[in-house]
């Protein structure tokens, strides 16, 4: 899954980036409303967590652009302030929950995985397709008796390819989700990474495939 952060406190950001991080999550993070909206509006996103105090322009007001322009990423909004009317504007506009700083990093990660299950996206331990399983929990890669580890990326391109089984997933997608909008990836390291997961799964002797659709992207197949 991809979250986006919008927060104005840099050291508060770097902290929640690198916990989603080590939880598995691909993590974008900016510091201001309009980079946020910006962001936002590329549909890209699984979750974006949104604080309500922003230079150049608001939290509520970001929310409101968004789901002004069709976006229906789930939002959890953070503030600082206690007061009711916060609350009530975030939700109002289109926030899926609520969060008030500070807050344990563990009631967050509850919420995320609780919003994402209200989207219809329940995060199951494993994913299949054919004979292959992949573990959510352990970055786990499976074939009958045989397993093979993935690394971060490996692990994180093969997720959005199990979840988007028979869908052909262009490039352009796959850096956005895996390296992010300001890397400087480019298709050959998509590339790459798809042929040291081709051979992963020959090695584990699996029936399924990842197909390549000429000058578009891959998708993967049983």
């Amino acid at each position: 899954m991809k979250i986006l952060i919008v927060e104005d406190e840099v050291r508060l950001c770097e902290a929640l980036a690198e916990i989603l991080k080590k939880n598995k999550y691909i993590v974008d993070a900016v510091h201001d409303g309009e980079s946020g909206l910006d962001y936002g509006l590329s549909g890209v996103y699984d979750a974006i967590i949104l604080d309500i105090m922003l230079p150049k322009m608001d939290g509520v007001e970001v929310l409101r652009q968004l789901r002004a322009n069709h976006i229906s990423t789930p939002v959890i909004m953070l503030t600082a302030r206690y007061m009711t009317g916060d609350k009530v504007g975030g939700l109002d506009a289109g926030a899926d929950d609520y969060l008030t700083k500070p807050f344990e990093t563990e009631e967050l990660l509850a919420r995320l995985r609780a919003m994402t299950r209200r989207k219809g996206e329940v995060q199951s331990e494993n994913l299949s397709i054919g004979d292959l399983s992949l573990n959510t929990h352990t970055s786990v890669l499976s074939c009958g008796d045989k397993t093979i580890p993935l690394s971060l990326k490996e692990f994180q391109m093969m997720e959005i390819l199990f979840r988007n089984a028979d869908r052909i997933i262009t490039k352009e997608l796959l850096i956005e989700k895996v390296w992010g909008f300001d890397s400087e990836a480019v298709h050959n390291n998509v590339e790459v990474y798809v042929s040291f997961l081709r051979k992963k799964m020959k090695h584990l002797e699996s029936q399924v495939e990842i197909q390549t659709a000429r000058g578009i992207g891959y998708r993967i197949k049983q």
